[in-house]
């Protein structure tokens, strides 16, 4: 048994590392999320510093949807007219959100109107 006038003090804990090495986009490019935002929905699987609920839109004409918010981006699909479209963040002329079936990207934001 120790003998209880004498003080034990624990050997230093080892310091930890940790590598943040900044923001680490989604693998899957369906996903709604990027380095600083994704779907409230990815809360819980995916890192970032914000979440986002969407806001619900309909396409008010075909649009493509590209994979980064400039004139001739790469194509990831596109929407027809009256497709729905869960928009997370608008900046610059572009919407970014997802599809229902799991298509993520931009669309031009004058392509949207809200829901009701």
């Amino acid at each position: 048994m120790p003998d209880p006038t004498t003080l034990s003090i624990p050997a230093e804990p080892q310091p930890r590392s940790f590598n943040l090495s900044g923001p680490r986009e989604s693998d899957d490019a369906r996903l709604p999320a990027r380095g600083d935002l994704a779907h409230i929905d990815l809360a819980g699987r995916i890192f970032v510093p914000h979440y986002a609920v969407p806001m619900a839109h309909v396409a008010t004409r075909a649009a493509p949807v590209v994979a980064s918010p400039q004139v001739g981006a790469c194509p990831v699909g596109s929407l027809n007219e009256g497709d729905m479209f869960d928009v997370l963040d608008f900046s610059g002329g572009f919407a970014w959100g997802c599809a229902p079936g799991g298509m993520a990207g931009y669309v031009a934001s004058d392509a949207l109107k809200a829901m009701a």
